[in-house]
């Protein structure tokens, strides 16, 4: 990796300049703690949280099953019929955003938005409904997939935040909040460098500024260029940056895109220990050169894995194992009750999304970090294009 260009050195904002480690805050070790990073809070204000996020959670399930009813034989019947849930769920957690931030009580509630549980659980049910065959069938295309896009992103927003002069450490959350998927990676790459939590918090913001509006904008360009489902589901799981936004958008796009983005996404999710050890070796025996550092561990490795994973896979084993074992009608109705559990979970993690969305920081950075991210994220769209039709355009499960 190219060591940071000369113009870090004058950069005089407080995201992008070099500090020693000593005194350096905490890194957060949850999304939630990264977007908010605000003091620990109070398990009255936990509840009162997650009640809001369940009552607008309970609306959005309103609104998907009675705006289709409402509309018939308007002009705007058509659209309402093709409105998903997330749609709903993310404007909703956007609209309580808005007014709790108003009322001065978003970030006294913040610790009740659950982004990261909701959407782990999600997932985890998710694989429920998967069959195992699927999923290894899909195993080896993703794998190929998420190491290619992956090295190719990664090195290519490395190679231009050195360029802009932005700091290693920033360089480094950027990098691997593109690549991966998003903040769960910018977390796992600032315990490698030991960022700073400014550092973390602005890495956050841009994740979802721009997959917020992916989420509705790949669905639309894949149904343009004619895309086949699976291809569809590699593209969209390949490229947006976080799962709760894949799961989103996925299930806009149809279920088995869903599903193909769900395993390309947790494919990308696995690699993230591969990625904070290979930073921690870098940053610690390149970048900070600290006399007698201990080297990366495989205990490291497994601490930092996202063990979500195993639940989705373990998920899809059971799933296929009860079915085969049960009479068709009771195991698909067993089935479609996970089935709507894990839709309650995602419009909860999508209603999250909205609540945490931030501004904080961005006005501050400057151009150079949002050039950065920004540019990446074309990259990643046209080699992740690329990949998904190369790999994906004959699967079949």
């Amino acid at each position: 990796m190219a060591e940071t260009g000369a113009g870090a050195a004058n950069e005089p904002n407080a995201l992008t300049e070099n500090r020693p480690a000593a005194g350096r805050a905490e890194v957060p070790s949850s999304e939630t703690e990264a977007l908010q990073a605000v003091p620990r809070p109070t398990a009255a204000a936990i509840a009162a949280g997650i009640v809001v996020v369940i009552v607008l959670g309970a609306l959005t399930r309103y609104f998907e099953t009675h705006v289709p009813r409402w509309s018939v034989d308007t002009p705007f019947q058509r659209v309402a019929k093709s409105i998903e849930y997330p749609v709903y769920a993310i404007a909703l957690g956007l609209i309580g955003n808005l007014v709790l931030t108003k009322l001065a009580l978003r970030d006294r509630l913040s610790g009740g938005f659950r982004t990261e549980f909701f959407i782990k659980t999600g997932v985890v049910l998710l694989g429920a409904s998967i069959n195992l065959k699927i999923l290894v069938t899909a195993a080896g295309p993703s794998i190929v997939q998420a190491l290619l896009l992956i090295t190719a992103v990664f090195g290519f927003t490395w190679w231009l935040g050195g360029r802009l002069g932005l700091d290693d450490k920033l360089r480094a959350l950027l990098s691997s909040a593109v690549s991966i998927c998003g903040v769960s990676a910018a977390i796992a790459a600032a315990g490698a460098v030991q960022a700073r939590r400014e550092q973390i918090a602005y890495a956050a913001s841009l994740v979802i500024v721009f997959a917020l509006p992916s989420i509705f904008l790949l669905p639309w360009l894949a149904e343009v260029l004619g895309l086949p489902d699976a291809v569809a589901g590699a593209w969209i799981g390949g490229n947006i940056d976080t799962t709760a936004a894949v799961a989103a958008s996925g299930a806009i796009a149809g279920e088995q895109a869903l599903q193909i983005a769900t395993i390309v996404k947790t494919t990308q999710n696995a690699l993230i220990g591969v990625v904070a050890i290979a930073l921690t070796a870098y940053f610690t025996l390149r970048v900070e050169r600290v006399p007698g550092a201990v080297r990366p561990s495989a205990r490291q490795f497994w601490e930092r894995f996202p063990k979500f994973v195993i639940g989705f896979v373990a998920a899809s084993i059971i799933g296929t194992l009860y079915l085969q074992s049960a009479d068709k009608k009771s195991g698909a109705a067993h089935i479609a009750i996970v089935n709507d559990l894990r839709t309650w979970f995602l419009i909860f993690a999508f209603v999250s999304i909205g609540l945490e969305f931030s501004l904080r920081g961005l006005r501050e950075a400057g151009w150079r970090p949002v050039a950065v991210f920004g540019s990446a994220a074309v990259v990643n769209l046209a080699v992740g294009l690329g990949l998904s039709v190369l790999l994906f355009h004959d699967f079949t499960a």
